[in-house]
């Protein structure tokens, strides 16, 4: 199939051509759905390449006098570039290392030391547990206080009269994400950032699960962090994060007596993974030469509104978030759902022996599922669509919930 929109199209069949994981099938010879993208997206030939081909050049450490190293000093170069590209900030204020969740346990380490006793953080029931715990372990030790942003019951968006109570001059940094990695709501960036800089106040971006669907730039945003990991956006599992450069020359990291204290050398502490990086590279690459975000914009609107559609015809089906079709920009093509009484995993198991692979529980999102009252009871199933899905993978999906609906 092809999706038109704008001035190009959109041939959902040749970029499916490019990751080798897709053409796996079931003992049924029917192909797997991979609808699990918000756990982590499949890997398109040109990263895969670029890895092994990392790899088989051979293996150096950083900064030698012979050809090998100084090819690897060239290859972390090319990915901070690359990367301040997609993150809209310099190369310079991006960090590489294992993953998000790290990368931000290591940042907030380091802020801790900046707080005290009389401030305030800002965390949301919305947010993945990475951009969260890291920053309440940091205010635990400074004694600081945690103001928690609330989400609204009918749609599980923010609740944006919850996030004004939450500020005052006495909040120092504020933790939101882009998009919810569990129900796909995407909150208003640009608003939230700029409400919380009106009374001075830091702002850390999630941007993990918004990276696979829409472009982000933290300059525009004016916020001053953003993390992301590139296996969520078609790379190697590796965790990159943008940081504002005063941050970073200005915190004092967690780091070994001799480690640089260039910026932003001093942050990626210890060798890094230097063929993730050539992935990385790649992944961007990949996005890039597909046109963009803006490429495959109206291809995942459509992915979205045929499931949201056909969704609200399934007998007994609970959609966690956003339901209305007309509303599918203010969402990514991620959906929580439950269907009856059964309990998610049940739900998954069943799908999953239908060759439809989904995740069940709460996806380290737990407290927007212990605020619903979902937490003790198995969460959720989230079924999770990207640029690489077609819609008769949509409709394979409705139609097998429709065979397993009470």
């Amino acid at each position: 199939m092809t999706t038109r929109h704008a001035a190009t199209t959109f041939d959902v069949e040749a970029v499916r051509a490019r990751f080798p994981a897709l053409a796996r099938a079931g003992a049924d010879g029917r192909p797997f759905v991979w609808a699990d993208a918000p756990g982590g997206s499949q890997t398109p030939d040109s990263v895969i390449d670029a890895v092994a081909s990392r790899m088989a050049a051979g293996a150096s450490n950083t900064h030698g006098a012979f050809s090998l190293s100084q090819e690897i000093d060239e290859l972390i170069d090319d990915a901070h570039r690359a990367g301040a590209g997609f993150l809209g900030c310099d190369p310079d204020e991006v960090v590489f290392g294992p993953n998000a969740t790290t990368l931000l346990l290591h940042l907030s380490r380091s802020f801790s030391r900046t707080l005290g006793p009389e401030d305030e953080i800002v965390v949301t029931r919305l947010d993945h547990d990475a951009n969260v715990r890291p920053w309440i372990l940091a205010a635990r030790d400074a004694g600081a206080a945690v103001r928690w942003v609330d989400v609204r019951d009918d749609d599980v968006t923010l609740d944006m009269a919850s996030f004004d109570r939450q500020l005052s001059e006495r909040t120092r940094l504020v933790a939101l994400t882009l998009a919810s990695n569990a129900v796909g709501t995407i909150p208003p960036a640009a608003d939230l950032v700029r409400r919380a800089k009106a009374v001075g106040a830091l702002v850390a971006l999630d941007g993990v699960h918004f990276a696979q669907h829409r472009a982000i730039d933290l300059r525009a945003l004016h916020a001053d962090i953003v993390a992301t990991s590139p296996y969520k956006f078609f790379g190697p599992h590796q965790g990159m994060i943008g940081v504002r450069r005063e941050l970073l020359a200005s915190w004092e990291p967690y780091k070994l007596r001799p480690a640089s204290d260039a910026v932003p050398d001093r942050w990626e502490t210890g060798t890094q993974s230097h063929e993730s990086m050539a992935g990385t590279t790649a992944a961007i690459e990949y996005i890039r030469a597909l046109g963009g975000f803006d490429a495959i914009a109206a291809h995942e609107r459509a992915l979205a509104t045929r499931f949201l559609e056909g969704v609200a015809r399934i007998r007994g089906m609970r959609l966690i978030g956003i339901g209305d079709p007309e509303r599918v920009d203010e969402r990514t093509p991620t959906f929580a759902i439950r269907l009856g009484r059964q309990h998610p995993q049940e739900t998954s198991a069943a799908l999953a022996r239908q060759g439809i692979f989904t995740w069940d529980g709460h996806y380290y999102a737990i407290e927007v599922f212990d605020r619903l009252g979902l937490l003790d009871t198995g969460g959720a199933v989230r079924i999770g669509f990207c640029h690489y899905h077609t819609l008769e993978e949509v409709d394979r999906v409705l139609e097998t919930l429709e065979e397993l609906a009470p």
